[in-house]
């Protein structure tokens, strides 16, 4: 986010993008869901999955793409599986409900592996996943989007982004959190460079013939993550993401979405499918040990020797709590096209 943008308390953007999914007509369940994993991706800087969806929910409500009344349904397939039942609303509805889920059935099996089905876009999918990690439980979350991601020596878009996340709860601490998209940079990365008028880092982006560009006006599709060189582990973790969350689920490719952006069609249900995977450590090694081991491998992380210039080794999240931290203190940046939906700034 521009270090210019305005900034406003987190609690004022909670209601302005509550009352604009409520005068859209979703539901008070959906849109608690959706504002809260809003305001999550916000509040740690992941500003494009943040509040600045609120427009384009908004808009799908109205075009019927969205059910603004979804009665979510599940069904448990055995002791440690299940399947929800999205009824094509909010995402962030479904995936909250997911984790739920995989928390009952993970305190009697030890695993809950819950599918989603008729679901939409999910947001940040670390927000399913430390929502698991705040209740005690190891959780992985992830799900499938539409193709703009090449393959590695790939001439055309096949993966989405296809975002992996992990949590896990550490004692007395916020909790370990990994939240990566499996493509080399987001697409909003593109659109911001073009609107700079700079060009990209190397290895990142490619043409309409999938030949890597810089020139952010050259692009058509994004490198997996690796770019050019070792693109291919980030291809394969990306099916990774196809296998769990469309495959398992028996929901839509990435090739075949309706683009989430473009177009007119507002009003035809995309079948998003995503998938979550909760872990009750007591069922494993005892909670009380694996908070042990957890903090003594945390400490050995971030005390590890720096190489010549660095200041510090980070665990995946610590970024995250930092910028937390920041934005509450200092206020959330919101972009103009933002402002202007949510009735905010000068």
């Amino acid at each position: 986010m521009d270090s210019s943008a305005e900034r406003f308390p987190a609690d004022v953007l909670e209601a302005k993008v509550a009352a604009a999914l409520r005068g859209a007509g979703a539901s008070e369940p959906s849109l608690a869901a959706a504002t809260r994993a809003m305001l999550h991706a916000s509040m740690v800087g992941v500003d494009s999955h943040g509040v600045r969806l609120t427009e384009h929910y908004c808009n799908m409500l109205a075009g019927g793409r969205l059910n603004k009344d979804p009665q979510l349904k599940v069904d448990i397939r055995a002791s440690g599986s299940a399947m929800v039942d999205g009824d094509d609303g909010l995402g962030h509805y479904a995936a909250y409900r997911a984790v739920e889920v995989g928390i009952e059935l993970a305190q009697q099996a030890g695993v809950g592996a819950v599918g989603i089905a008729h679901s939409s876009h999910l947001g940040a999918a670390g927000a399913y996943a430390l929502a698991g990690a705040e209740r005690g439980f190891v959780t992985f979350a992830t799900t499938n989007t539409d193709s703009m991601v090449t393959l590695f020596d790939g001439a055309q878009r096949f993966h989405g982004t296809n975002p992996l996340a992990f949590a896990a709860p550490v004692p007395d601490s916020e909790p370990w959190l990994l939240d990566m998209a499996t493509s080399s940079i987001p697409m909003n990365r593109v659109l911001l460079h073009r609107s700079l008028g700079v060009d990209l880092p190397e290895g990142v982006a490619a043409d309409a013939a999938g030949l890597p560009v810089t020139d952010p006006e050259q692009v058509d599709m994004l490198l997996p993550l690796g770019g050019a060189q070792y693109g291919y582990k980030g291809a394969g973790l990306a099916g990774v993401a196809t296998l769990f969350s469309a495959l398992l689920t028996g929901t839509t490719l990435d090739t075949d979405f309706i683009p989430m952006y473009g177009g007119d069609n507002t009003s035809t249900p995309r079948n998003m499918g995503h998938f979550v995977l909760v872990i009750d450590p007591d069922k494993f090694i005892g909670r009380e040990l694996f908070g042990a081991m957890i903090t003594r491998y945390l400490a050995g992380l971030r005390s590890a020797p720096l190489r010549p210039g660095a200041e510090r080794v980070m665990a995946p999240g610590d970024r995250e709590w930092a910028e937390r931290a920041r934005r509450q203190a200092e206020g959330v940046p919101v972009d103009p096209d933002t402002l202007r939906f949510l009735g905010l700034g000068t």
